[in-house]
């Protein structure tokens, strides 16, 4: 395995991998791998024959008040993790190689990074798309794997994709949980004791979510009633959103007909969680 930390050294030993014939797999990350990150290696390592992983908790997509200085890095650990699930590359650049002093480019996705989580951190997607956008021009890969927990995010680089003629596939893993089903997630290491247990309502309220609609109720605004009576009875919790959306566009519903998204993002004390839930009531 190597690890990589300029832009022209990841470009040059692609392009080689490249001109042998081999797929490319890229797995952006922010490192503190868990294993949800772990699965998008996984599949990655099972679908193309180089991996590569980039470690850079990207600046662009933290607000002023945010967690940027304080996010979880264990590059160590990382690289540990990485040589034993057969990764090639680490890409790990600094901050001040992926924007130096010139840059003055981002990459904005209308209507997509201005819901959900964008209504409540500005900027954040766009500092998502730019990054990644970078990434698929310096790695150039086949495919590349995110995980359906960041189901805007997804949305997003899809639409990133097919709007700039990209050439990678993008491949979306399901959500890894905890046993008591909370997503997984390098925030969680915020939550104290009390915390950790009463983070779990987010994925129960998704199941109640969940359990309604199997019973046949389609009306949105009580689906997310009942969701949000859940939650606010955790003393620790306080609601961000609850949204029940078109799984493709992200546009809000008052009916489930078809796919829907149903997300949320909830405050357990200080540490800001997100969730969701696909369902599919097609011919139901």
């Amino acid at each position: 395995m190597e690890i990589i930390e300029t832009v022209s050294g990841m470009k040059r030993v692609c392009r080689e991998e490249a001109r042998a014939g081999k797929t490319i797999g890229l797995v952006p990350t922010m490192g503190y791998w868990h294993e949800g990150h772990l699965s998008l290696i996984r599949a990655a390592r099972k679908r193309c024959q180089v991996v590569v992983v980039s470690v850079f908790v990207n600046p662009l997509q933290f607000g002023p008040q945010e967690d940027y200085q304080q996010y979880p890095r264990d590059f160590s650990r990382d690289i540990r993790l990485a040589k034993s699930e057969g990764v090639d590359y680490i890409f790990h650049p600094s901050a001040e190689e992926l924007y130096p002093q010139s840059f003055k480019t981002e990459v904005e996705v209308r209507e997509l990074s201005n819901t959900l989580c964008g209504k409540s951190r500005p900027g954040h997607f766009k500092g998502v798309a730019t990054v990644v956008l970078k990434l698929f021009n310096i790695v150039r890969p086949d495919a590349a794997f995110f995980g359906q927990k960041d189901a805007q995010q997804a949305l997003i680089i899809k639409r990133v994709i097919d709007d700039l003629d990209l050439d990678v596939e993008l491949v979306i893993l399901p959500i890894i949980r905890e046993e008591d089903g909370l997503a997984m997630s390098s925030r969680n290491l915020y939550l104290n004791p009390q915390e950790r247990s009463a983070a779990a309502i987010l994925y129960k309220s998704l199941q109640k979510a969940r359990e309604l609609v199997r019973g046949g109720e389609r009306r949105a605004p009580v689906i997310i009633s009942r969701m949000k009576q859940m939650i606010e009875q955790e003393p620790l919790a306080r609601i961000d959103y609850i949204s029940l959306t078109d799984a493709d566009n992200l546009w809000e519903v008052d009916s489930i007909e078809g796919k829907v998204l149903i997300a949320l993002a909830v405050f357990i004390g200080k540490t800001r969680l997100i969730d969701n839930l696909l369902l599919d009531v097609s011919g139901a």
